[in-house]
């Protein structure tokens, strides 16, 4: 099965791309309750890699 997203790229909220797994509420509520793929924060920046949303 082909990747859909980028290996070697990180994702930030906005990006087009995460509108694939939802929007941006259903992102946040994924990472409320500890589900989800997942993501880094940098500050307030929330950072998905592409190798963790192709698994």
């Amino acid at each position: 099965m082909p990747n859909l997203f980028e290996d070697e790229r990180c994702y930030v909220l906005g990006d087009p791309e995460l509108e694939l797994l939802g929007d941006r509420d259903k992102l946040a509520q994924w990472r409320h309750k500890g589900v989800g793929p997942a993501y880094y924060k940098i500050g307030r920046k929330v950072i998905y890699r592409g190798t963790d949303l192709n698994t």
